[in-house]
């Protein structure tokens, strides 16, 4: 038996950090939606293993991957080939997302999703489930949200890996306002000007340790974007834009500017299940 399953790239709309747990945990408050660009991970029943490809392969060790820690967690034995397609290390749920992939894929199998997924990473819990999600604590408690327009989006990397730890260590203030409520089946128009009110508290510490971040925001804003962000804690951008068209175009533009960037036009992922 073999199944595959998709690992979409997890985008932090906004991203608020509201406290701090004696352990070190932060707290969060985050809107959390998934996009069509992903990786992809298919599972045979064989002994445990793990062969990874694709654009970003290289570097990443078979024997040290959350892809095998998932399958340890419920007892599994599977090989496992992950298709790595989005940046290593990038604010998008990369590895969190494979994790979540594996565990889908052995619950088709027949293993049962096992209990408290945030144990492989904080991420697990929201990439088990993607679609949009308000994600609070330490990102095992979920809310789901109201529909979602349809966003036309342009991802943006400059080629850099981001310490996760290094960014939140640098974070000034621990305990930061909470998100405004979110409106009920909002239009483009009034999405964008929730998230404008909303931030990324990891975005300004991440730009004064990695500055080409901040190059990343400004090429998406000189591209008409409605609203740039880095994604968690980054170095991936974000712009929402107009129509497919724009992002088509400033996709282009932006690339053809700073060829050595990851750059792709994509949109939101349907719901599992959404027509």
């Amino acid at each position: 038996m073999s199944v595959t399953e998709f690992a979409p790239a997890k985008l932090n709309l906004a991203l608020h950090v509201t406290g701090q747990r004696p352990d070190g945990y932060h707290l969060l408050d985050s809107l959390v939606a998934f996009a069509e660009v992903g990786d992809r991970v298919t599972l045979t029943q064989a002994p445990l293993s793990l062969q990874i490809t694709g654009q970003f392969a290289a570097g990443l060790s078979p024997n040290d991957n959350l892809c095998l820690d998932a399958a340890r967690l419920v007892g599994a034995e599977v090989a496992i080939t992950l298709e790595k397609n989005l940046p290593v290390a990038s604010g998008i749920g990369g590895g969190s997302a494979d994790a979540a992939a594996v565990l889908r894929g052995l619950a088709r199998m027949g293993h049962p999703l096992p209990p408290a997924p945030e144990r492989l990473g904080a991420d697990v819990p929201v990439c088990l489930h993607p679609r949009p999600l308000r994600m609070q604590g330490v990102g095992e408690i979920l809310i789901p949200l109201p529909p979602l327009p349809e966003l036309h989006l342009v991802l943006v990397n400059p080629g850099i890996a981001v310490p996760t730890p290094q960014v939140f260590a640098a974070l000034p203030t621990k305990t930061n306002p909470p998100l405004p409520p979110f409106p009920d089946r909002p239009d483009l128009a009034r999405l964008v000007d929730h998230l404008h009110r909303c931030r990324n508290d990891l975005q300004a510490p991440a730009v004064a340790l990695f500055p080409p971040i901040r190059d990343c925001l400004d090429a998406l804003d000189a591209e008409g974007a409605l609203l740039a962000r880095m994604s968690g804690s980054g170095a991936t951008c974000f712009g929402i834009f107009a129509d497919v068209g724009a992002a088509g175009l400033a996709a282009y533009r932006i690339g053809t500017v700073h060829d050595g960037w990851w750059i792709t036009a994509t949109k939101l992922a349907s719901a599992p299940g959404a027509g």
